[in-house]
């Protein structure tokens, strides 16, 4: 009957989904602006660089200087404009400073409103994340009801699948609940 071995290994595929959920999520919380500067809210700012839409950071070197300050120093300076008008199409909401040869972006103490607005936006994230997640384990529950079907396994083997996969699933809704925590308790810093 088993032609389907049913153990931990059964369980990976749907692991490794779920870890990709949480590292998107992470991943987008550092496009947030939370009141420091930090150059990663800079990766989904692409400029046009000889007819090819390319990210910021393959046209210019992008520093740090200051905790809330911001420099984009561009590698040919014929791309300033570009990237200043870049900057100013994209949903930063911070006006560059262009000094010619650099861009200053200098981030502004984020106000309580936006603070408070940044946070539900971090809220909405991690649910969409843990969509994701539960996505995945109907995923693999749908996939292990088929062999069940097919007599592939037994309803045994199908029942502890289920239960090993809600264990999995219950630790990655965790882990994205702590993200969410630990990111809503850095933009209410001030």
């Amino acid at each position: 009957m088993a032609d389907i071995m049913v153990n931990e290994a059964s369980l990976i595929p749907y692991e490794d989904k779920m870890k990709i959920a949480l590292k998107v999520l992470e991943e987008d919380f550092n496009t947030i602006r939370a009141g420091r500067a930090n150059p990663r809210i800079l990766d989904k700012i692409t400029v046009n660089y000889y007819g090819v839409d390319s990210p910021l950071n393959q046209v210019a070197n992008i520093q740090v200087p200051e905790a809330r300050m911001i420099t984009i120093q561009p590698w040919e300076s014929n791309m300033i404009k570009e990237i200043e008008r870049a900057i100013n199409m994209s949903d930063l909401g911070i006006n560059p400073q262009n000094d010619g040869k650099l861009i200053r972006l200098v981030f502004p103490q984020l106000t309580e409103e936006r603070r408070k607005e940044l946070a539900r936006e971090v809220s909405q994230m991690g649910e969409s994340a843990k969509v994701s997640v539960r996505n995945v384990r109907r995923e693999g529950i749908d996939t292990y009801r088929g062999h069940q079907k097919q007599n592939k396994i037994s309803e045994d083997e199908l029942y502890n699948f289920e239960q090993d996969m809600q264990v999995l699933t219950d630790k990655y809704t965790d882990e994205i609940d702590k993200a969410v925590q630990r990111k809503e308790k850095e933009l209410m810093e001030i």
